[in-house]
């Protein structure tokens, strides 16, 4: 393929220095020859003048003389390398429009479907088992809030990933007015990402509070649509648009938020003790209902090894050689017949 049709890909680079020195000599001159050049600017013009005529700056001067060029103006060379360009956009276009007619045509078919669904009541319950479809269903959820955002979330501190990935969504939530109220664990107080999250999420408006034990991952939309964890399918996520069962996640979480504390971006020592003897309660009393270490540490959103430690020390505490006997003589005693 000769060098002046190989297309607007060859312009699609930087032009060398001798490119552009070769360009200003053509400019000042009707027509020249690669000697000519060559000798005028002391370099070889050839590589020069491929590169020049592949972004169709230079063209065969018109005459007799097989290899002779002149200069081409650059808006004229910019219509040339363009216009394979722009009928491509144009057939993409045209692609596009015919795609969208093909499946517009079926909104009728499926809005009588959707309605008939509704009707019968299927529909609002439905099962996500990709985690990407979850992300991405929650991020369309998150951008169609208007009111308020209810968020519950068990298992300590969150991964960095995951703040990083929620933290534009979630402050473009409250930059627009929309209240959030979210409940983590009490072991999520130190995790000093999830602390720096929830800094600057409160300086916008959010309300962020934690609790023992007891919470279901869930987010609440407005009081219209939930999203829960599915138990035993990592990633998967039921989405909940019944609004008999949306309530009782709405209720579910405001009684958790009641007795939740305010989570504070630093932790005093008064508070840290606070805490840690309220975990060491809510040990005992799982330890007291027979739990493994692994299902405890789940249960409170801390590793197995500092559930192990806090086990160890609560043994100690009662003078209990064993997990299975710390159980014995934490259960409570049985109630005794009422006196007479």
């Amino acid at each position: 393929m000769p060098a002046e049709e190989s297309g607007p890909a060859a312009a699609a680079g930087e032009l060398s220095p001798t490119a552009r020195r070769l360009y200003a000599y053509a400019v000042e001159r009707h027509a020249f020859d690669p000697c000519e050049a060559t000798g005028a600017l002391g370099v070889r013009a050839a590589a020069a003048i491929t590169e020049l005529a592949a972004a169709h700056l230079l063209q065969r001067a018109p005459g007799d003389a097989p290899d002779r060029w002149s200069a081409v103006a650059p808006r004229a060379a910019a219509a040339r390398a363009l216009a394979p360009l722009a009928l491509l956009v144009r057939e993409t276009h045209d692609e596009m429009d015919r795609l969208r007619g093909r499946l517009e045509a079926l909104v009728p078919a499926y809005e009588a479907g959707t309605a008939e669904r509704d009707l019968s009541g299927s529909g609002r319950l439905e099962l996500v088992t990709d985690l990407g479809a979850v992300r991405g269903l929650i991020a369309e959820l998150v951008a169609a809030c208007e009111r308020e955002l209810l968020t519950s979330q068990p298992g300590g501190g969150r991964p960095l990933e995951t703040l990083e990935e929620s933290i534009g969504r979630d402050e473009s939530l409250l930059t627009r007015g929309v209240r959030m109220r979210t409940i983590y664990q009490h072991t999520a107080r130190y995790s000093r990402p999830t602390a720096a999250y929830v800094e600057r999420v409160t300086a916008l408006g959010a309300q962020v509070r934690t609790l023992g034990d007891g919470l279901m991952r869930m987010l609440i939309f407005d009081e219209h649509t939930g999203v829960m964890a599915v138990p035993d399918r990592n990633g998967a996520a039921l989405v909940v648009r019944e609004p008999s069962v949306v309530h009782f996640m709405t209720t579910a979480f405001e009684r958790s938020w009641v007795g939740a504390k305010p989570f504070p971006t630093s932790v005093s020592p008064e508070a840290a003790r606070s805490i840690s003897d309220e975990l060491r309660q809510t040990i005992v009393r799982l330890l007291s209902e027979g739990l493994e270490d692994k299902v405890i540490a789940r249960r409170l959103g801390m590793s197995e090894r500092t559930c192990q430690r806090h086990i160890a020390e609560i043994m100690r505490a009662v003078g209990a050689k064993s997990r299975f006997q710390a159980g014995y003589l934490l259960s409570p005693a049985p109630a005794g017949p009422p006196p007479p």
